[in-house]
């Protein structure tokens, strides 16, 4: 069978792959406490799941325009101006897509040609890289450092830039580090991306899931918003993952070509999980409040954990549901201690490689499960890796 040549290059998601090793050792009797894979625990809401019901015995089970229902689009226009104090976006702005990685897809298809140049972060999200692989663009990584928070270095950053440089993608919070810029990173980069005039998409996903100071996006620097794709969704805030909800905001004219590419792929996002975004958007926060609440005891309860065993050394993230913990004491390779975990801690967790080569020597757990499970997660380690 002959496939495309560009399918040689196209990348997956390793905590789905991790997931279905630890089913099957769950299927053995094996006993597996899953810290890999990277959604919230909690269930929706239920004012939301209400909406959804209501929704659907309403009729709401039909065709709606690609870029989403315009009610939905202009509720979330309205939320990103208050949350981020901007006052540029309005329904025209807004598509709303299956999730959030459409917004990726469509965006680097809209604004990127074979051959150009796109800086990512790394580690970071592995779809970033396989996404500007698969489509023949050239991959640029910057790498987050530790030392350096696993904030981008603006410095490293700049001389990364060229002539060839059409796009970048930032995260913060991110993913699978929690490391979080600041608005002076973001000014900076800003600058030089109004100076050569390339695209930013900025993946805020994890905007709402904060710990200490405040949530700061590219799109509040003045003039961003010309060059800026901002992402995000339902997804973590509100534990909506398997929902498929999400969407980005744009300049306009690049909105009405990313409606276009979802018209020629999915056509539109179902029509009730549509009305149960608004319900979502507009509906009290008090479940939001209080996920992030637990997400901050149970960080707490990780990091000091992992620091406390021998051979980990872990910073406390500012923001997701994600700890990237330093095992280079060990001596061993990043996908050795995946693997050591998984079979002899009964430990699901993903090698920091999974996220790129800057990922070795780390590993990322996402503390997504219950503190008791937590704990037992810690014990388990602590006695697994003195064989070590």
């Amino acid at each position: 069978m002959k496939l495309a040549d560009s399918m040689s290059r196209l990348g997956t998601e390793t905590a789905f792959l991790v997931l279905a090793k630890a089913k099957a050792l769950e299927a053995q009797g094996r006993e597996i406490i899953h810290l890999e894979i990277g959604e919230p625990d909690f269930d929706t809401p239920k004012n939301i799941i209400e909406a959804a019901v209501e929704a659907v015995r309403s009729g709401y089970t039909h065709y709606n325009p690609s870029p989403g229902y315009p009610d939905l689009r202009q509720a979330i226009a309205d939320d990103i101006n208050k949350r981020r104090g901007v006052k540029h976006y309005d329904a025209d702005n807004v598509v709303v897509t299956p999730g959030a990685k459409p917004i990726m897809f469509f965006s680097l298809l809209a604004a990127v040609n074979p051959g150009d140049e796109v800086i990512y972060p790394n580690p970071g999200f592995p779809i970033y890289g396989s996404v500007i692989n698969w489509m023949g663009a050239k991959p640029v990584p910057i790498p987050l450092r530790e030392e350096n928070d696993f904030r981008m270095d603006v410095d490293e950053f700049k001389k990364l830039v060229t002539d060839k440089t059409r796009f970048m993608i930032i995260n913060s919070p991110q993913n699978p580090t929690g490391g979080v810029l600041t608005r002076d990173d973001l000014k900076a980069i800003a600058d030089i991306a109004l100076e050569k005039r390339f695209w930013v998409l900025s993946d805020e996903v994890y905007c709402n899931i904060i710990y200490e100071g405040e949530h700061h996006s590219i799109a509040q620097i003045p003039g961003m918003e010309e060059l800026t794709i901002l992402l995000d969704g339902f997804s973590k805030t509100y534990a909506m993952t398997g929902w498929r909800l999400g969407y980005g905001l744009m300049p306009k004219e690049l909105a009405k070509w990313v409606a276009q590419l979802q018209t020629n792929s999915n056509s539109c996002v179902n029509s009730f999980v549509q009305r149960a975004g608004i319900e979502a958007i507009k509906g009290p926060q008090d479940e939001v409040f209080r996920m992030v609440a637990e997400f901050k005891k149970r960080r707490d309860v990780i990091v000091d954990g992992l620091n406390n065993i021998k051979g980990f050394k872990c910073l406390r993230p500012k923001g997701s549901f994600y700890v990237f913990p330093n095992i280079k004491e060990f001596g061993i390779p990043s996908q050795k201690m995946e693997d050591f975990l998984m079979n002899e801690a009964g430990v699901a967790a993903l090698t920091g490689t999974s996220f790129g080569k800057f990922g070795e020597g780390y590993i990322r757990f996402s503390y997504a499960n219950s503190v008791e499970n937590i704990d037992k997660a810690l014990n388990k380690i602590e006695q697994a890796v003195k064989k070590l």
